[in-house]
């Protein structure tokens, strides 16, 4: 059962720095981790809109489309979370992908939510990097070797046909 949010917002309060960005967002956090994710959200925007920067930004942002989705499906945190993949890469961007394939799932576009999900996969495959990205792309009609074909079902993509890259008796899908 989440806490009173009145006992975790007066706990944070009596410690943050009065209109500050990072005292705000870290009572956004409280509330948000408190089962509260209702009464976070407008705590973020408000850390937000007082220029909150660096690293806490960014997870502000991903919290605040998390927080978005526990309310309700939110094309909001699909938005917000597809800005933040054009964004400079850090180590939060893992996050972003998999909180945007959630929005997606939420917003009805399973599709592009897989393809997201897997093409993020795929940068940490120690092999099948280049085909398993590739695929997710296909996945969207947006791959480098994707072709619509009007006899599939909804101009689902075709998968392209693959030559072996390795030498004789690989498997034809990047070796092994």
């Amino acid at each position: 059962m989440p806490a009173p949010a009145s006992d975790v917002a007066d706990r944070v309060e009596a410690t943050e720095v009065v209109g500050s960005a990072v005292g705000i967002f870290e009572r956004a956090c409280s509330l948000d981790s408190t089962g509260h994710s209702d009464l976070a959200v407008p705590v973020y925007r408000e850390a937000l809109d007082l220029g909150l920067t660096g690293e806490r930004r960014r997870r502000a942002v991903i919290q605040l489309a998390s927080s978005l989705r526990n309310v309700g499906p939110s094309p909001e945190s699909v938005v917000l979370l597809k800005t933040e993949m054009v964004l400079e890469a850090d180590q939060l961007d893992d996050a972003v992908r998999a909180f945007l394939a959630l929005a997606l799932v939420d917003t009805g576009c399973e599709r592009e939510a897989v393809s997201r999900a897997v093409g993020a996969v795929a940068l940490h495959l120690p092999r099948y990097q280049h085909w398993v990205a590739n695929d997710a792309s296909l996945l969207m009609g947006t791959g480098p070797e994707s072709t619509v074909d009007a006899d599939e079902p909804a101009g689902r993509p075709r998968q392209p046909v693959r030559a072996a890259e390795e030498s004789p008796g690989s498997t034809g899908r990047g070796g092994g």
